[in-house]
């Protein structure tokens, strides 16, 4: 996130619309994702549960417009976020949509049974993955990401001191042209979140209750989602990460796990 957001305070510049939806409510700054915006959890807006808004300023590479579209052609086919408001004023998009009840898959590990968790996750992405892509707006196939990835690296976005400790020391030109070399010959194309990690996920009493950070979503290899969940498993799961990434595969249903391609959409992750 860049330093702007970081220290700027929205209330301040809103546009007149959104100001009056929010009304008083309390802003409580999301610090946990890695998301390019500003995001607030609104608690107390008139009228409403509570929400959450994502401001942040519009680029060739990150635009909320597009969360918007998603969340939109998902709305009557998975739990996701409602779109309270979307508008846009000069440079700076504004984002606010109601806030899914429950506790992310994070929050859940020091509350739950890790395996219970676990399994949430894999039937969360299972139902994800079982969307009819036929007529899917939204690609996301290695062509396209590699295109946008190539421009990220040309313009310098890619936080170079941000890498996985593998990686540490690499310039994001050196990991494009690693990605272009050893690009799978095949991709087994399904609808995918694009950032499926345990922050993303929310579950209640009941099971899922809401799937969050749409940006990057879209017909990709179905690797794309579960190499990053392995990934946030490891992070999260503490000593038992490496335990419940193969629980995961498992619980999702694949045994013979591509390693090659769990690699790939790592490293391809880098550079976002």
């Amino acid at each position: 996130m860049s330093e702007a957001n970081r220290s700027k305070d929205w209330r301040t510049d809103i546009p007149e619309e959104l100001g009056g939806i929010i009304g008083g409510a309390v802003w409580e700054r999301d610090t946990m994702g890695r998301s390019c915006s500003a995001v607030y959890r609104l608690k107390g807006i008139p009228n409403s549960t509570n929400a959450y808004l994502k401001v942040q300023r519009r680029t060739g590479f990150d635009d909320l417009r597009r969360e918007k579209e998603i969340l939109d052609w998902l709305c009557y086919r998975l739990p996701v976020p409602q779109v309270l408001h979307f508008s846009e004023c000069g440079e700076m998009q504004y984002l606010l949509m109601t806030e899914a009840p429950g506790l992310n898959c994070v929050d859940c590990t020091a509350e739950c049974d890790l395996e219970e968790v676990v399994r949430r996750l894999a039937g969360g992405l299972r139902m994800i993955h079982s969307l009819d892509i036929s007529e899917c707006p939204f690609d996301r196939r290695l062509d396209v990401v590699l295109g946008e990835a190539l421009g990220r690296v040309e313009v310098g976005v890619v936080n170079e001191a941000d890498l996985e400790p593998e990686n540490t020391g690499r310039a994001a030109r050196d990991i494009y042209d690693e990605l272009v070399a050893t690009k799978p010959l095949e991709e087994d194309l399904v609808f995918t979140h694009g950032d499926y990690c345990l922050p993303n996920v929310i579950v209640s009493d009941s099971g899922i209750s809401g799937f969050v950070d749409w940006g990057r979503a879209g017909v990709a290899d179905r690797y794309q989602d579960l190499a990053l969940a392995a990934r946030s498993l490891k992070h999260n799961a503490g000593p038992r990460g490496g335990e419940m990434a193969a629980l995961f595969f498992h619980e999702y249903g694949v045994e013979d796990v591509d390693v090659a391609k769990v690699r790939y959409y790592i490293l391809l992750d880098e550079l976002y």
